[in-house]
């Protein structure tokens, strides 16, 4: 009975921080995981972390809604969820994590990265895809991404081609 009477005090204590930190020490390197599902253009599932279907927010990017609740479907949302699609959609992909591992929802935060070695975050504002959203302290990779959108701006590529 202690025992029970322990993790009851742990739960109630700890239970947002541990239910935060589902990600393991081991886990601090870049994990290889399969993409079961794209959301959206800056969104995924992956299957499996410790065992389970995890969903993944691509860091330092985001993309026109196609599923909010609100904001309902923005103007190329579609076109970005295609892409995020044709790239990783039923591959196998290496997640790499920054400062902070979960977002205010739960989500797993990662860049993300093919086996051929192409960063993924990346690429999609590169192509305009998606635009730079920098939201500390996941700061890793902000100069190439906004040189990454100001190249895709002045080229007219994607979102920036409307």
């Amino acid at each position: 009975m202690p025992v029970r009477r322990w993790w009851v005090v742990l739960l109630t204590v700890a239970g947002p921080l541990a239910l935060a930190c589902t990600i393991t020490a081991s886990d601090q390197s870049p994990t290889q995981v399969q993409v079961v599902t794209v959301t959206d253009g800056d969104t995924i599932w992956v299957c499996c972390l410790n065992g389970q279907r995890e969903k993944v927010r691509y860091i330092g990017i985001d993309a026109p809604e196609t599923q909010h609740p609100i904001k309902g479907v923005q103007e190329y949302g579609h076109e970005a969820k295609a892409a995020n699609r044709s790239v990783v959609e039923g591959t196998m992909v290496r997640l790499a994590f920054d400062v902070a591992r979960r977002d205010r929802y739960g989500r797993l935060l990662a860049y993300v990265y093919l086996e051929d070695g192409t960063f993924v975050n990346a690429w999609l504002v590169r192509e305009g895809f998606a635009q730079v959203m920098t939201v500390p302290p996941n700061v890793k990779y902000q100069e190439l991404f906004l040189k990454l959108q100001r190249e895709a701006r002045e080229a007219g590529r994607g979102l920036w081609g409307r």
